[in-house]
């Protein structure tokens, strides 16, 4: 059973920092390419950023684009999200996400219907 676990989440004032983990279990961590999302009272869930499974390949949402970055330990099967600067308008709660990919894959994933397993969720609040 796969089974992906949060943290890091969060208040935090305009202009600071936070960093999220997500450890996935169940499966070999490499072979999976994953993601973060996130929803905001009253929004629909919306992609905030991906890495391809060979850790290679990443994009982001044109908001985040110079403040967060997306990145992974396959040692730790643990998926991370750096993200500085924050705004009000980042708070959300942010989703991890995982499918199963193979390891030397570079495709990303944007969609959150491309993936298969979630996250149980991390509220990050940003205060103005």
């Amino acid at each position: 059973q796969v089974q992906l676990v949060e943290s890091g989440g969060g208040l935090v004032q305009a202009g600071g920092s936070l960093k999220l983990a997500c450890t996935v279990s169940g499966r070999t961590f490499s072979t999976y390419a994953v993601g973060w999302f996130r929803q905001a009272p009253g929004k629909e869930r919306e992609f905030v950023a991906a890495v391809s499974a060979n850790g290679v390949y990443s994009d982001y949402t044109a908001s985040v684009k110079g403040r967060f970055t997306i990145s992974r330990d396959n040692a730790k099967s643990t998926m991370y999200l750096q993200m500085n600067s924050l705004e009000p308008e980042d708070t959300a709660v942010y989703y991890c996400a995982a499918r199963r990919s193979t390891i030397y894959s570079s495709t990303i994933y944007a969609g959150s219907r491309d993936y298969e397993y979630w996250g149980q969720g991390t509220q990050v609040t940003v205060s103005s």
